[in-house]
């Protein structure tokens, strides 16, 4: 009985061991493909499961710094801008999210008047995306 389990086992133990050796030398090129998929839309690089600060490409990240320093920043200390504006709150201490940057800037605040009519509600959501990406 033993020697059948053996004449079974032993050749399957084989194949386990050439696939487990096949695996550690294609594997890591499989496992680690940064080309961008099709399929999942993930850039290049990241992790699918990885929580980022922000969804803005490095595109629209570039535009969103631009439309921040030249509609805000003199009113607005953000450091990563390099803005020093005195009349608004230091963006880099109260760090809002997207959406409170998006919902303030359509409606004003305080002094702060609206940009609904000045900006477009695409370079509204960049300023968002570029002061709430960290």
């Amino acid at each position: 009985m033993l020697a059948k389990i053996d004449k079974v086992l032993a050749p399957l133990c084989w194949i386990a061991a050439g696939v487990l050796v096949l695996m550690l030398f294609v594997g890591p090129a499989v496992v680690a493909n940064d080309k961008d998929s099709a399929a999942t839309k993930v850039p290049a690089g990241t992790s699918p499961y990885a929580k980022t600060t922000t969804t803005a490409a490095p595109a629209a990240a570039a535009a969103g710094r631009k439309l921040f320093i030249d509609n805000c920043g003199t009113c607005h200390t953000l450091a990563k801008a390099g803005t020093t504006g005195t009349t608004g709150p230091d963006l880099g201490q109260v760090k809002p999210d997207a959406a409170t940057v998006l919902a303030i800037t359509k409606s004003g605040a305080g002094v702060m008047p609206s940009f609904a009519g000045t900006l477009s509600d695409a370079q509204r959501a960049a300023i968002a995306a570029y002061v709430a990406g960290g």
